[in-house]
């Protein structure tokens, strides 16, 4: 899963640059994931150590030294300096640096205006480096290496410790997928990317997801009993902890109760036995009877009524719950239960509520909703779908205009012109990156990383920074089996200006 890249939601693996590293590098054993750890880091990129590692290790450049009396300290990493105490040693052997010395110069790589100091320490450096007999381009590759690190690299011992929560993660994520997801959605915000994209991304995957349902969600998410992972209350826009907390633990009527004899129709409780948790007795007729699997799910509350009395919900919080479809339960669909909604959220009081029966319930008189319009409400309501992807209503539109999808990339040839489109999921621009700005669009079968040159996204910034959904048209990279677009046109697609989604901006 690694090495090809499959590593949304997975703890320092991540980002765009990592997975573009990751099937490069294609870690083979636990080191291989420290040194990925440690190769994207501001240091090792500014001091440009990346490719020259990349392309030692895959055979297209000889191992080398700068100098012979380094070998010892770069052999492990192929002659390349990734951590601190590796430039440390090197300061040491290759410019005679003393404990103290090295001392002020590890303090430098950690200080806050370390690139100050740096300046200072280079002299010292290069000083040093001549005593030796170390001078010419030997000297500025060296130099370069450590001052680069003023603008942050990991020690090793830092790196192994992220590396092993990354391999932690990622064996989660492949051999227990629902419990790592709703970890994850549990614990958010966190990492790179939006609940929304663990949720797709979980669902290519093969992982089912439930709705948020008042008769079933816990406030967090939980792994149900068949695997599924059921969205907890926690993602409902607007509802307070207090009141999804109340839903979630209130427990009206019980599962084990047996409900009605299928015989003779009884439904006095005093009359009907448990046996066990599939069958029940009726002593009223002597009937006894197996319930079907899922008949009897335990409920909350008898009504909506109900709920609102029992959990103290607020109009807006009813609103939110019945757009989404949490009361479906109730045996209505969304625009059904937003009509009762409005009746059960009318004034009352203690006079009212045993002398005055409630009205019967109306059937309602609006269509229901389309899939676009759910859609809408439940990003609107909980800033995610386990329904279809957004792009995946388009598709047939989009197929007709030679859009391809995201999994259609690999099989595209290098330099070949591609249009794709999706949902914009990161912006990213990186001091490191010269002005150049990386964007990540989602469909419904992954993910395309899009290159944006300084000028072109200073012509259209504002289409790229406020358009939720892209077309881009531009030229195919294909490199180490990395693919990613280099754009030339970049144009909103339209249509997404009704969907509330914020993508996650790193700039």
């Amino acid at each position: 899963m690694l090495c090809e890249a499959d590593t949304i939601g997975v703890f320092q693996v991540e980002s765009r640059a990592q997975m573009a590293t990751l099937p490069r590098l294609m870690p083979r054993t636990f080191y291989d994931i420290v040194v990925e750890v440690a190769i994207i880091r501001p240091g090792p990129i500014v001091g440009q150590m990346v490719h020259p590692y990349l392309n030692r290790r895959a055979g297209r450049e000889p191992v080398q030294y700068a100098h012979p009396s380094l070998e010892p300290i770069l052999a492990r990493t192929l002659g390349v300096p990734l951590f601190q105490e590796q430039l440390l040693r090197i300061a040491m052997v290759a410019a005679g640096f003393t404990g103290g010395q090295a001392e002020e110069l590890r303090r430098a790589f950690g200080f806050k205006r370390s690139e100050r100091r740096m300046q200072q320490i280079e002299v010292q450096l290069r000083e040093g480096m001549a005593r030796n007999g170390i001078a010419g381009a030997a000297a500025d590759g060296i130099v370069t290496s450590i001052t680069s690190f003023a603008l942050y690299g990991f020690p090793e011992s830092h790196a192994a410790s992220f590396a092993l929560i990354a391999y932690a993660s990622a064996y989660l994520k492949v051999h227990y997928p629902a419990a790592f997801y709703t970890a994850l959605l549990n614990n958010q915000p966190m990492g790179f990317y939006h609940p929304s994209t663990l949720v797709k991304d979980a669902q290519r995957r093969g992982v089912r997801f439930q709705p948020i349902d008042v008769q079933a969600s816990d406030w967090d998410c939980t792994v149900e009993e068949d695997g599924s992972i059921r969205l907890g209350l926690r993602y409902v826009n607007g509802l307070r902890q207090e009141a999804g907390r109340r839903i979630a633990t209130y427990q009206a009527h019980p599962p084990h109760q047996p409900g009605r004899c299928p015989k003779c129709g009884c439904d006095d409780p005093s009359m009907l036995e448990r046996v066990d948790n599939r069958r029940s007795f009726c002593n009223n007729c002597s009937h006894d009877w197996t319930a079907t699997p899922g008949s009897q799910r335990p409920t909350r509350f008898s009504s909506l009524d109900d709920l609102v009395a029992r959990a103290d919900l607020r109009r807006d919080e009813l609103v939110t719950l019945a757009d989404i479809g949490a009361l479906n339960a109730f045996g209505y669909d969304r625009r059904s239960a937003l009509w009762q909604a409005e009746r059960v959220v009318r004034p009352s009081g203690e006079l009212f509520e045993d002398s005055v029966q409630l009205p019967p319930l109306q059937p309602c008189p609006l269509r229901p909703m389309t899939e676009s319009e759910r859609l809408v409400a439940d990003y609107a309501g909980t800033g995610l779908t386990v329904g279809r992807h957004p792009m995946a209503l388009r598709r047939d539109d989009l197929a007709v205009r030679g859009v391809l999808r995201a999994c259609d990339l690999k099989a595209v040839h290098q330099g070949r012109r591609v249009r794709v489109a999706g949902m914009v999921i990161t912006r990213q621009r990186p001091g490191t990156a010269k002005g150049f700005v990386f964007l990540t669009l989602e469909d419904e079968t992954g993910i395309a990383n899009i290159i944006v040159r300084p000028d072109l996204f200073a012509q259209d910034r504002l289409v790229i920074v406020e358009e939720p959904f892209l077309l881009v048209d531009g030229v195919l990279q294909n490199q180490d089996g990395v693919t990613s677009v280099r754009a030339a046109r970049v144009q909103g697609l339209g249509g997404g200006a009704d969907l509330d989604f914020d993508a996650h901006d790193f700039y």
